[in-house]
């Protein structure tokens, strides 16, 4: 039952105000645990009722209180209907307490919730909510905001359409599209997950995005974000982009630090390097590192350069030239692909093979490549016949994608079948040389150039030595040369 403490005067009009007790001045009510004060109030004695009007207050135990103009109370159903300037207070005063605020407002006592639904504000040590509709539950200190919600942290904003906020823990539980704007700085956009608006760590999921303003952003099917440290770890179909490298990050896991923009994928792992859009770059490996370092130029000025590592299984598709090895460094400083541990690298219908090649690029081209150590590149001819040269190094030259120079040194080697003009094979040539030089038009060996101390056999076609139409180094391996951006999955192990 609801009882009335308090009043300074009672009195009755039964024309007016039918069954009600009219109360002056001072007014307190109880109910249960609950007091009521007003400045006046009707009293509906029968129905456990009451109308508080004037300073309404309304305390509920010590961490409680409401206060607003007017005040609707039924005592049967346990629910305060508070109207005009309402605000509700839970938590002591030394504890930064929770405030809400609203021009309507009903606290359901028996399900231990407060409503409001023409908008509304709450208040924490470290957020403010915004929000059309919105419920708090003292009890579990859990907030339910709905249309048009707007948080607003001294570090970030967070809009979204319904969102759940518990303003103990400072947790906001993502449930609709939702987006997170660090101002000039990082923007994230989820429909799903939770961010700890404390310590800005947060569980992102559904394909939610991290974007940056220096044009880096990563997505996922699940992305574990540290703001405050910059790290990332994405897990499921992740993607990171750099659209100012050009270059994007692919894998079924990785994880990425912010400084120094370094970042890895593993399972499934492929970057796509996409600065010059004639050429694009598929690479795969077992894992892909990235990362921006920093250097001084020989003009003594600061600049960055990006680096990427690959480590087993390399497989690498460009238009100009394929490649595989065990592990590859790439340095954006001077454009430069090293290959390491048993690379082979592929151009228009000649292969190249060394203890560690090295690829130059140039505006985006390749420009030409240089094997070290057991050095071989082979020049197929037709089905069964194959140009081939080995040295200590070779390099190989390229023209508008098209190979059109090769240089051998030390120890020079060459296998290869001269023609008539009409097309027809002379024979077998071998030779032996300190250096050799081949000119190459169309894919087609046009001349060699030896120095004067060459020595070398043709052998005619009919007269050709058994195995004598294969330098010991040789092997040709165009079944494991990438055939285009999805073959680089494929896993092939070179027979030699």
């Amino acid at each position: 039952m609801v009882y009335l403490e308090h009043s300074q005067t009672l009195s009755f009009d039964q024309e007016r105000i039918a069954d009600a007790q009219i109360l002056n001045g001072d007014v307190v009510f109880r109910h249960e645990d609950a007091l009521m004060y007003c400045d006046s109030a009707y009293f509906y004695e029968k129905t456990n009722s009451l109308d508080a009007f004037g300073h309404v207050r309304f305390v509920q135990g010590d961490t409680l209180k409401g206060f607003a103009d007017l005040l609707f109370y039924d005592g049967n159903k346990k629910l305060a209907r508070m109207r005009r300037n309402v605000q509700l207070v839970h938590g002591r005063e030394k504890e930064n307490p929770t405030v809400l605020t609203t021009d309507s407002l009903n606290y359901d006592r028996v399900a231990g919730v407060a409503y409001y639904y023409t908008g509304g504000t709450i208040k924490d040590s470290l957020n403010t909510l915004v929000s059309v509709r919105g419920q708090y539950t003292p009890d579990t200190k859990q907030a339910v905001f709905s249309k048009e919600v707007l948080l607003t942290n001294p570090k970030f904003t967070l809009t979204s359409d319904t969102l759940l906020y518990n303003t103990n823990t400072k947790v906001a539980d993502i449930v609709s599209p939702t987006t997170i704007v660090y101002e000039e700085e990082t923007n994230i956009y989820s429909s799903s997950g939770w961010y700890n608006t404390d310590n800005e760590r947060s569980m992102l999921l559904n394909r939610s995005v991290v974007e940056h303003t220096d044009g880096k952003w990563m997505t996922g099917d699940t992305i574990y974000y540290d703001k405050r440290i910059g790290y990332g770890q994405v897990l499921g179909s992740m993607e990171m982009r750099d659209t100012v490298q050009k270059a994007t990050l692919h894998g079924n896991y990785g994880e990425v630090w912010e400084e120094d923009s370094r970042g890895y994928a593993t399972d499934s792992a492929l970057m796509v390097d996409w600065s010059d859009s004639v050429h694009i770059a598929y690479i795969h490996a077992d894992t892909l590192f990235t990362e921006e370092l920093h250097y001084t130029d020989s003009a003594l000025m600061d600049s960055t350069y990006r680096r990427v590592r690959a480590h087993y299984g390399v497989r690498v598709f460009r238009d100009d030239m394929q490649m595989i090895c065990d592990s590859m460094v790439y340095l954006g400083s001077d454009s430069t692909i090293h290959l390491y541990t048993d690379p082979v690298c592929w151009s228009e219908n000649q292969q190249i093979s060394a203890d560690s090649i090295t690829v130059f690029i140039v505006n985006g081209t390749i420009d030409h490549a240089i094997g070290v150590g057991n050095a071989l590149t082979v020049m197929q001819d037709t089905l069964t016949y194959f140009n081939q040269m080995s040295g200590k190094e070779i390099t190989v030259y390229l023209k508008d994608g098209e190979i059109n120079l090769v240089d051998i040194s030390g120890n020079a080697l060459t296998i290869y079948y001269p023609k008539e003009d009409d097309g027809k094979f002379v024979g077998l040539n071998t030779t032996e040389s300190s250096f050799i030089r081949v000119y190459v038009e169309e894919q087609k060996v046009q001349r060699i150039r030896f120095t004067k101390e060459t020595t070398g056999i043709l052998y005619p076609m009919d007269q050709i030595p058994t195995n004598g139409d294969k330098l010991t180094l040789f092997f040709w391996a165009d079944y494991a040369r990438p055939a285009d951006s999805n073959d680089v999955f494929r896993q092939v192990k070179v027979q030699k």
